[in-house]
C-alpha cells in the first residue's frame, strides 16, 4: 500500500510540474536579463567616452587638477612675452577692425550696404553728432548753477533737443533706406533696422567712430 502511495504522489508532482512548463523543462530567467531595463550601449560608444575621472574630494584636489590641466607653469619672462604678443594681436585686429577689413569687422558692420551706408552718414555734417556734447553740457550746467531760473530753462532746452535729435535720426534713416535700395534694388537690407544703424552711426563723434570713416564730409558717395 505504501509503495502504491508514493507511485501516486509522484506521478501527481510530475504532472503538477509539466503542467507548470509546457515544455518540459524548467525556466530560469538569468540576472543579467532580469535587471536589464535599459538598451545596451554600442561598444564603440563606451569606447569612446573613455574612462571618467572620479570627482575631488577636497578643495586641494580640485586646485592641483586645475594646476595640472593648464600645462607646465611659465616662467616671469615667458608671460612677459606671452602677453605681449596677446597684447599685439589685439592691436593688431582692431587696427584692421578700424580700417574697414571685412574679416575683423563686427557682424552688424559686415556687408557692402553697411559700409555704403556708413559713408553716406560720414559725408554729411549730422545734427545727431551734436547730442553727446550738447546733453554733457545741459546737465553739467544743470549741477554747476544753482539757480532756479536757469533749473526752469534745462528740461525744455532737453526736451526741444530730444525732439530734433529724433528728428534729424529719421531723416538720415529714410536718406539711407533710399540711397541704398537705388544702389543695391536686389538686397534684403533695409527698413527700420539700417535705419536705426545709420542713426547710432551719425550721433557719434567722428572720431569716435568705427570702423574709422573713409569718406571726408560733403565728398559725394
Amino acid at each position: 500500500m505504501n509503495l502504491l502511495g508514493r507511485k501516486k504522489s509522484t506521478s501527481e508532482n510530475g504532472a503538477a510540474d509539466e503542467s507548470s512548463s509546457p515544455t518540459g523543462e524548467t525556466d530560469v530567467t538569468s540576472p543579467a536579463q532580469a535587471g536589464k531595463g535599459r538598451p545596451t550601449p554600442k561598444r564603440d560608444a563606451g569606447k569612446r567616452r573613455g574612462p571618467v575621472a572620479p570627482a575631488p574630494l577636497t578643495s586641494a584636489e580640485a586646485r592641483q587638477r586645475r594646476k595640472s590641466l593648464r600645462g607646465p607653469k611659465l616662467s616671469r619672462a615667458e608671460r612677459k612675452v606671452e602677453n605681449a604678443e596677446r597684447r599685439a594681436r589685439m592691436s593688431d585686429s582692431r587696427e584692421k577692425m578700424m580700417a574697414g577689413d571685412e574679416a575683423y569687422l563686427l557682424p552688424r558692420d559686415k556687408g557692402p550696404v553697411r559700409a555704403f551706408a556708413r559713408d553716406i552718414v560720414d559725408s554729411r555734417r549730422n545734427v545727431l553728432g551734436l547730442f553727446m556734447p550738447l546733453a554733457l553740457f545741459l546737465i553739467f550746467t544743470m549741477f554747476a548753477v544753482p539757480s532756479v531760473q536757469v533749473q526752469m530753462w534745462m528740461t525744455p532746452a532737453m526736451l526741444v533737443l530730444m525732439i530734433v535729435m529724433i528728428v534729424d535720426g529719421v531723416f538720415v534713416g529714410r536718406l539711407v533706406n533710399k540711397r541704398v535700395s537705388e544702389r543695391f534694388p536686389t538686397s534684403d537690407e533695409g527698413g527700420f533696422k539700417l535705419g536705426w544703424y545709420a542713426a547710432s552711426r551719425a550721433s557719434q563723434l567722428r572720431k569716435m567712430r568705427a570702423p574709422r570713416p573713409r569718406v571726408n564730409r560733403g565728398e559725394p558717395v
